[in-house]
């Protein structure tokens, strides 16, 4: 997902969407371990994923403080 995309949200449809993100990282985990996993580089998507919708979120956060 790109940035661009996430801005445009707000504070709680970025929360859900970061819900969903983990979700899908937990199950995708789970499909590693069990050895279902056949697209490896979706952990690594997911986790970035992740972590640009974390990021966003507290920088919306950090400007309704303002």
């Amino acid at each position: 997902m790109k940035a661009s995309e996430l801005r445009a949200k707000d504070g709680a449809a970025l929360e859900k969407e970061v819900g969903e993100l983990l979700t899908k990282h937990f199950k995708l985990r789970m499909q590693k371990a069990t050895q279902q996993l056949s697209n490896h580089s979706e952990l690594g998507k997911t986790r970035r994923d992740i972590a640009r919708a974390k990021t966003i979120l507290a920088q919306k956060k950090k400007e309704a403080a303002k």
